[in-house]
């Protein structure tokens, strides 16, 4: 795996990031496909019980969507939590205008492209 690191912040570095990050994605999806086993790609989960919990995490075009539920029977559920990815990172842009002046901060908001109501599920 190769990180992708840029030492400027702007918004043509962040753009830069996503692109290679995007290549190194295909790059690794080619080499983990390679090495599948032949086999089923999926397989059934039994139910939960009473009780239990499961996590899960998607990738979205924006980051991770993490879903945690709570079972109150095999099948009915007693707590759903979704977390969208910019959620995550609103705190990161908030660091990211600090320094900046005001009419610079739509630039750097839409640099981020943050969801402002879960709008990534």
């Amino acid at each position: 795996m190769s990180p992708v690191v840029y030492s400027e912040g702007d918004v043509l570095a962040r753009t830069l990031v996503r692109l290679d990050e995007a290549r190194e994605s295909t790059r690794l999806l080619r080499v983990v496909a390679g090495r599948l086993p032949d086999g089923a790609a999926r397989i059934a989960l039994p139910p939960l019980p009473a009780g239990g919990d499961a996590v899960s995490c998607v990738e979205a075009w924006r980051g991770p969507i993490w879903y945690w539920i709570s079972a109150a029977g095999p099948e009915t559920l007693r707590r759903v939590k979704i977390v969208d990815p910019s959620f995550r990172n609103w705190p990161a842009l908030e660091l990211a205008v600090l320094d900046n002046i005001v009419p610079d901060f739509p630039l750097c908001n839409k640099s981020f492209n943050l969801s402002y109501s879960g709008h990534d599920l």
